[in-house]
């Protein structure tokens, strides 16, 4: 491990006014997006949605990173120039989703455990020298009225942790996500509690396998209400529960958070990131790592046809630099109206 390197990476992750483009849907998550535009999941098809993303000018005043599944870091853009190579020709950091998803937890009723971890060093040698500078593993943990159990909290910490602690032998930042999922009709003091849980146990897994605080990133939920809940929480009221959880279980050596959007709308999770950072100075920055919330307004533009990709870019444009605006506290609702 080079801390040096994993600092570094983090920092330029973490530049101020950026956040970080989710391109890392998986091949059957992709699929439905790509249905709900009446189009066809084909390889090319999602090389050329890709394409139009990573090849939007200027979009990389306001992105980072972006993460990619693994099919699209071995592929390449319409000129042959690999996607990896194209990013960071740009300036932007190039990342990998190495995690195989949640599948059900043994010995639990209806619970998930994220798999991936065997041949995940091989797998991260390979992704290196494609280019990946940082990953991603995401863990799932649902809200019911006898859920999470410590169980699927703790199984999950230990496996987060010792994804982390394998990207960074690889010099690969490892973001790591523990999303309490906005599924169910819990309120925002209920969210608050199990955040505070599953924070809590994470960070004792990381620090029980030395994992280097400085050279990773936190990928966590905003602390809102189920999306079945009647009382559905303000934007500064969403902002105000959300830095006092991470201000309680996040160590202050972390050096940045960037919020995973969870199905809020576009403009939501903008204007519920663009809060946070109008507040006092935390500890680490606050930025974006947005999949749907980024990609929406563009695959709607969009729709599979080559004339349509100059406004599906346009699309996309605007969101990042909404984003990028958010970040920097500097957002207002006034910037939806703009062209």
């Amino acid at each position: 491990m080079n801390p040096e390197t994993l600092k570094a990476t983090a920092q330029a992750i973490m530049s101020p006014g950026k956040g970080i483009l989710a391109a890392d849907e998986s091949t059957g998550t992709i699929a439905k997006r790509l249905a709900s535009i009446e189009v066809e999941s084909t390889e090319a098809n999602r090389q050329a949605y890709r394409n139009l993303l990573f090849t939007t000018d200027g979009v990389e005043d306001y992105i980072s990173g972006v993460i990619l599944f693994e099919e699209t870091l071995f592929q390449s853009a319409d000129d042959g120039t690999p996607f990896a190579k194209l990013l960071a020709d740009k300036g932007v950091v190039p990342g990998i989703k190495v995690d195989k998803g949640a599948k059900p937890l043994a010995l639990s009723s209806d619970e998930k455990i994220t798999e991936g971890l065997d041949g995940l060093r091989d797998r991260l040698s390979d992704y290196g020298k494609a280019g990946a500078r940082f990953a991603k593993w995401r863990a799932v943990i649902d809200i019911t009225a006898d859920q999470p159990t410590d169980y699927c909290i703790e199984t999950n910490a230990h496996a987060l942790a010792r994804y982390a602690a394998l990207c960074q032998e690889a010099d690969i930042v490892p973001i790591v996500e523990p999303e309490v999922l906005m599924d169910g009709d819990h309120d925002i003091e209920t969210c608050e509690a199990v955040t505070s849980r599953v924070l809590k146990k994470v960070f004792e897994a990381l620090e029980s396998q030395n994992v280097l605080l400085e050279g990773m990133l936190l990928k966590p939920n905003m602390i809102i209400a189920g999306k079945k809940s009647a009382a559905q929480a303000g934007v500064e009221e969403v902002a105000e529960a959300t830095l006092r959880c991470l201000r309680r279980y996040v160590p202050a050596a972390v050096p940045g958070i960037v919020f995973l959007s969870g199905g809020q709308s576009d403009e939501v999770a903008t204007a519920h990131l663009n809060a946070m950072n109008q507040r006092s100075e935390q500890p680490w920055a606050l930025s974006f790592s947005y999949g749907r919330a980024l990609q929406a307004p563009a695959l709607a533009a969009w729709k599979g046809k080559p004339d349509n990709v100059a406004a599906a870019q346009q699309a996309y444009y605007k969101r990042a630099k909404n984003n990028g605006a958010a970040a920097a506290g500097q957002y207002n609702a006034d910037m939806e109206n703009a062209a």
